[in-house]
């Protein structure tokens, strides 16, 4: 546990002062970093040549949703001297944004894009740490391994994979005590559910079909029955009208996602290329559509969605657009709690 504290003496190399008691989640990796043996004074490498960054920026899976995180999180810190860093499943930065002088003051560490931040490079720090325990991490001032980083504080939480769940990278907040602040972890932490049921809704993972399943009782709601649509850490979206429900499979997910993201819906094209990633597979799209009307029928006929443009027939909560709006209203906590 994070805050479980221990004073057990270090092995190997270790940085030549005595920082007493420590978090567990502190002292484990700075065991790691001793076994290392890591320079406590050494500077990160730059492991990204800015083409190589710039190609490795173009490709992730992470850049589709880099608006999300600018929205969230760097829109806010402008001035504060607080930084946002995203970077790979290896460590390695690829976006530092924020405060401007802030940014100056980081270069100082290599805390720059194309750096690489792992713990096996680096030791203790929130992104390096977070991406090794695959969990959401808050490192403070002396608690970082390196020297150099100690006039900071941070906090990363590790980004999936909405399909498979597989690590794809981190977000970090960097800067000052704040950065390390009793409301950072779960701002971070609603970001990355809000960035990762981003990358389900635009469908960039592949995403298989899987056969529709209904309650087994289903409920008749009425008319005037409030509709959502759960997305956030499901395989399959599941509808609700009133106390009625169904779970989608993978396919009909995607479509009713995008249909509530958008109310006013999508030609044709439009939606074959959101959902295909090909304007022209429209005669694929028609039948999936006629299948998941069929299917939607079943818990509600008010809820079929409508063609010319494909769209639905009333306004549907989703979850997803839920949890911004509470990231944006700055309520961190009801976030959280909305993403988990």
């Amino acid at each position: 546990m994070d805050d479980d504290w221990c004073s057990m003496p270090l092995t190997a190399s270790r940085p030549p002062r005595d920082v007493g008691p420590q978090r567990r989640v502190v002292r484990e990796s700075w065991d790691r970093a001793s076994r290392h043996r890591l320079d406590p004074d050494g500077l990160p490498r730059l492991e990204l040549p800015e083409d190589d960054l710039e190609d490795r920026r173009r490709d992730h899976p992470l850049a589709p949703a880099l608006p999300v995180v600018r929205r969230l999180l760097v829109d806010d810190v402008s001035g504060s001297g607080l930084l946002v860093a995203i970077g790979d499943e290896h460590g390695r930065l690829l976006w530092v944004e924020g405060d401007h002088t802030a940014r100056r003051r980081a270069e100082d560490m290599l805390f720059v894009a194309g750096a690489g931040w792992s713990e096996a490079r680096v030791g203790t720090s929130a992104p390096g740490t977070a991406l090794v325990l695959d969990r959401g991490v808050q490192i403070r001032g002396d608690e970082h391994w390196n020297h150099r980083v100690r006039a900071w504080s941070c906090t990363a939480v590790p980004v999936h994979d909405p399909v498979d769940g597989h690590l794809i990278g981190v977000i970090d907040i960097t800067g000052d005590e704040r950065a390390a602040g009793s409301l950072t972890l779960p701002l971070v932490t609603a970001t990355v559910a809000a960035v990762e049921a981003h990358l389900a809704l635009l469908g960039f993972a592949a995403v298989g079909h899987a056969p529709a399943r209904t309650s087994r009782h289903p409920v008749r709601p009425g008319p005037d029955s409030p509709a959502g649509l759960t997305t956030l850490g499901r395989d399959e979206a599941v509808p609700t009208v009133g106390d009625g429900r169904i779970a989608l499979g993978a396919r009909h997910s995607e479509i009713m996602a995008l249909l509530a993201h958008r109310p006013a819906g999508y030609t044709a094209h439009e939606l074959a290329d959101a959902v295909y990633g090909d304007v022209d597979a429209v005669s694929t799209l028609r039948p999936e559509m006629v299948r998941l009307r069929h299917v939607v029928e079943a818990l509600d006929p008010t809820l079929v969605p409508l063609s010319r443009p494909y769209r639905l027939p009333r306004p549907v909560t989703l979850d997803l657009d839920t949890l911004v709006g509470l990231v944006d209203r700055g309520a961190h906590r009801a976030a959280v709690r909305a993403g988990t």
